[in-house]
């Protein structure tokens, strides 16, 4: 009896649990099957049940492929040269360079303390630009004990991946086979000069007034010590600094005539240094101690004019220097010229802290991209500020005056400045089931805490951004009756928000809802309406379902005028969209 018992009370117990448990797995079921095929239908369209496919990936509308290279996109690459149109290397007397491969790069090393070695590839267009330059400083150098080679990459991916080659052209220097990446120019020039300070003392001796003075009719930027002695510890850290400062010839003399000729009074107590430039600011006297460090550092806080002219040529300078943070004058040229003085007034409080730059905004190869960049527009002048270590814009407001850039600067550097961030205007009425996003209303709408949204940074020019709004735009039809839902895009062209980072277009960002002090979520999926739909009901913070489609019996036709009966006598409509 008492075993029997026992089996009603399991039994009741498992029954129960069962009842439980079948209405959850019935329920995910049912979400997991969940018809979605009227996705890819028009909204407000009936469909004929009877005449739709089985619902299969790929019924999707799918993302399409874009092999062709968007015209518009602004993007260059070096790409393989196709089988068709193989390509020709053009005639370079490069005898001088040594060929290397697996096979005889051991024995190079080994048998020279001193040696570059360029990794190329035969289509690549940097490659080939440097290759008469390479070639020229190869046949200067060979006299002096440096041999120059080079190494086809694409044959010996050994010694490629030995030496962790990830782009073209790679080039080393050599040391006793210590290999360290080539910093300078690529071109004959800075070739020589490099190799020539890495391989020899880095100062030349100014011994006469004749040596002198072809010195400063050649050279733009000069550094001359006067020592006490042209060998020796004052030497040796002359000879230290030249080697970390690669666009700067270093000097020494103990001629108090050549001293004079260079702007140093010979009566000063040695040692002393002078730079020279051919700039507004033409002399820089040293007076800190005479070491490696303190000379390196007024050398490269000083060797800039105190306004940079924008261009492909002084980039580098600017983006290579160890200095940061940069003040900018836009400007047309016409009006330059009554505000670069001003610049260059303030330029001199900040020497070593910032780098003072004009961009000519009506030069459509350096300028204006320059000026989109930072969201200028018109003939100025504005000024802007930039920190290279965060990528963060400021702006001044006010005249372009000597007191209102030295304020500016001031608290730009003393990070009292709040970032500026690009914004087009914010739209006057923003009805659409896609919501138009700007820099000024971001807050607003994307950081709304109760709502989820879903985002697309995309540019104009962008070809799969194009191919996308179709689809875009079917999905924000569906979705339109869901309050907690907003679907929204953004042009990352003219328009920036720190929560809004993209590396490419179009950018896709989800930001749930009570979670917006987050970084948003990346949406990573397929470029559909229902892959879409899908990673919103799986990320969404606040729940929602659309109404399904509403069945209509023949004999009880829908009072609805573009119901369509079906073969089997049951039309579907698709209803609006409502939130539970």
């Amino acid at each position: 009896m008492t075993s029997f018992r026992c089996f009603l009370v399991l039994s009741l117990v498992s029954f129960l649990l069962l009842s439980t448990v079948l209405p959850s797995i019935s329920t995910n079921d049912e979400q997991d099957d969940e018809d979605l095929r009227f996705l890819e239908e028009t909204e407000g369209k009936s469909v004929d049940i009877a005449s739709l496919p089985h619902l299969s990936d790929s019924d999707d509308d799918q993302f399409p492929d874009n092999d062709e290279e968007d015209e518009d996109s602004g993007s260059e690459q070096e790409t393989g040269a196709s089988l068709s149109d193989p390509y020709k290397a053009p005639q370079i007397d490069d005898k001088d360079v040594v060929v290397l491969t697996q096979g005889n790069f051991s024995d190079f090393i080994k048998n020279n303390k001193f040696g570059m070695v360029e990794f190329y590839a035969p289509w690549c267009g940097h490659c080939q630009s440097l290759a008469p330059e390479y070639a020229a400083a190869a046949t200067e150098l060979k006299g002096e004990g440096v041999l120059l080679a080079k190494v086809d990459a694409t044959q010996e991916d050994e010694l490629a991946e030995e030496y962790d080659v990830e782009a073209f052209p790679t080039i080393y220097f050599l040391v006793d086979g210590k290999h360290t990446l080539y910093p300078a120019a690529r071109n004959k020039d800075a070739i020589v000069t490099w190799i020539k300070k890495q391989i020899g003392p880095g100062i030349y001796n100014v011994t006469t007034l004749d040596d002198a003075e072809r010195i400063l009719t050649s050279e733009s930027e000069v550094a001359l010590g006067y020592l006490n002695s042209l060998v020796g510890p004052e030497s040796d850290e002359l000879a230290a600094t030249s080697k970390l400062l690669d666009d700067i010839k270093f000097y020494q003399t103990m001629n108090p005539d050549v001293a004079k000729l260079f702007h140093i009074d010979p009566e000063v107590k040695r040692p002393a240094l002078v730079l020279l430039k051919k700039d507004a600011e033409k002399i820089c006297h040293f007076d800190g101690l005479f070491v490696k460090t303190a000379i390196s550092e007024f050398v490269t806080s000083n060797k800039l004019p105190l306004v940079t002219i924008f261009s492909r040529e002084s980039a580098p300078s600017i983006f290579e220097s160890s200095i940061k943070m940069h003040l900018l004058l836009f400007a047309t040229l016409n009006i330059s010229e009554k505000y670069i003085p001003v610049l260059q007034e303030a330029a001199k409080l900040f020497k070593g802290k910032l780098i003072s730059i004009y961009v000519q905004v009506d030069n459509e190869e350096s300028g204006k991209p320059v000026a989109n960049f930072f969201g200028v527009s018109g003939n100025g002048p504005t000024i802007r500020a930039y920190s290279g270590d965060d990528a963060k814009k400021f702006a001044m407001n006010g005249d372009v005056t000597f007191n209102n850039i030295k304020a500016f600067a001031e608290d730009f550097l003393a990070g009292r400045l709040k970032p500026f961030y690009k914004s087009d205007p914010i739209p006057e009425t923003n009805n659409e089931d896609v919501k138009e996003v700007v820099g000024d209303n971001f807050d607003e709408i994307v950081l709304d805490e109760s709502k989820d949204v879903l985002l697309e940074i995309y540019a104009p020019w962008c070809g799969h951004c194009r191919s996308l709004e179709p689809t875009y735009n079917k999905l924000a039809q569906h979705l339109r009756g869901i309050n907690s839902l907003v679907i929204a895009k953004m042009d990352g062209t003219t328009n920036e928000h720190p929560k809004a980072k993209s590396a490419g277009f179009p950018t896709m960002l989800f930001f749930p809802a009570g979670k917006k002090s987050f970084d948003p979520m990346k949406v990573n999926t397929g470029r559909t309406v229902v892959d879409f739909y899908k990673f919103l009901k799986e990320h969404a913070t606040i729940p929602f379902n659309l109404k399904k489609a509403v069945l209509v019996p023949k004999d009880k036709p829908t009072k609805t005028s573009d119901s369509k009966v079906g073969r089997k006598g049951i039309a579907m409509k698709i209803d609006s969209i409502q939130s539970d």
